[in-house]
């Protein structure tokens, strides 16, 4: 093993591989927080455009720098999953064609080594996605300090540590007080018993904001460690679309190539590795055309994942619904997707810029690849 990472070829690849993948993270990423923002901050009645975005980015913010919020978690995200997503697609690739004279890995296999790679990718990525979504988010939104009632000292340890510092509606506790004063054994302090008992308090305050709650030790303080998996389902789906449609037509552009390439070529190829090798700007240019066309066939996922990591749920709320066994809304596609039906009109917000991202990032992913590793080498 410890001849494996001194290996200089290891080091090579390993260090364009990062090089390239910060390079075209760093230049998409305000693309990102637009599109975000677009799906995010936009209705059924009103849509937010990319110029109402980037402007209420810099109002609020004091400066365009608010575009790269949370650049830090997507970054060590993209790392990670990018790695695992090609690490994955690689391993199940070769035991494709384990075997073959020719080498190949046909359209229909890399289609189904992407779905896997792209659900191994969304495991590892989600907690990073919504680190990454909540300063996005809260560089965007104006709270008013009046907005929420801040706990007073003498508040109960419980509500302290699940509300996260407010207290709940002292009026919806009183009715809840006069309705259970009614009974004929009740609680010698009733009220002071109800406290300890948030959860049955839903909708006697609101939540933080989304704002108050983008630090990780705040999300996981209020809302639990599940909720660095919010939107799972939904991510799942999104990946692994898009790996399947990003590797599989890459690999049919590849095959269109190589055959063109072969035409006219006197005596006529009998294998790929007669043909040669294609050129990088080539090879650059097929990833990022693949990457735009799974970035359109996934969007409406990640249009839903964006949404759903974007609200602030309180573990007391999720403590009563397992308790009540609440039923996710919506059709049997949309429970398994992790799809809203509220959201059904707003899946393709923000499509065109993501489109755009993608497209660009994969191509600077893969050229920037290329270039990095034919300069280390020949070095």
């Amino acid at each position: 093993m410890d001849e494996f990472f001194k290996n200089r070829m290891f080091a090579t690849h390993a260090v364009a591989a990062a090089a390239s993948v910060t390079l075209g993270t760093a230049l998409t990423y305000p693309l990102d927080t637009i599109k975000t923002l677009m799906q995010v901050g936009s209705g059924s009645t009103r849509q937010l455009t990319p110029t109402q975005a980037v402007e209420r980015v810099r109002a609020l913010s004091g400066g365009f720098g608010g575009l790269y919020s949370g650049f830090g978690w997507l970054m060590l995200g993209r790392t990670f999953g990018l790695g695992a997503r090609f690490g994955v697609y690689e391993i199940l690739a070769a035991f494709c064609k384990d075997g073959r004279e020719d080498n190949y890995v046909y359209v229909s296999e890399a289609l189904l080594a992407g779905l896997a790679a792209g659900a191994a990718e969304s495991l590892i990525s989600s907690p990073f996605e919504l680190l990454k979504l909540r300063p996005q988010v809260a560089t965007a939104s104006r709270v008013s300090s009046s907005a929420f009632i801040r706990a007073e000292p003498a508040a109960s340890p419980v509500i302290e540590r699940l509300l996260h510092g407010y207290n709940p509606d002292k009026g919806i506790l009183s009715e809840y007080v006069g309705l259970l004063s009614t009974l004929t054994t009740r609680h010698p302090n009733m009220a002071a018993a109800l406290q300890e008992y948030p959860w049955m308090m839903t909708g006697s305050g609101r939540p933080p904001s989304i704002c108050d709650v983008k630090r990780p030790s705040d999300i996981i303080s209020l809302e639990g460690w599940s909720a660095l998996w919010r939107g799972l389902r939904s991510g799942i789906a999104r990946d692994s679309f898009y790996a399947g449609i990003f590797f599989s037509s890459w690999q049919f552009m590849h095959r269109a190539m190589l055959d063109w390439k072969a035409v006219g070529m006197d005596p006529e190829p009998s294998s790929d590795e007669e043909i040669g090798p294609l050129s990088p700007l080539a090879v650059s240019l097929s990833a990022g055309f693949s990457g735009l066309i799974a970035a359109a066939g996934s969007h409406c996922f990640d249009t839903a994942k964006s949404r759903s990591q974007c609200i602030v749920l309180p573990k007391y709320i999720t403590m009563e619904r397992k308790l009540l066994k609440w039923n996710t809304p919506g059709n049997g596609f949309e429970r398994a997707t992790g799809i809203h039906p509220s959201d059904r009109n707003l899946l393709f917000r923000g499509i065109w810029i993501r489109m755009a991202r993608s497209g660009i990032a994969s191509f600077m992913i893969v050229g920037g690849y290329f270039f990095a590793v034919d300069h280390l080498i020949t070095s």
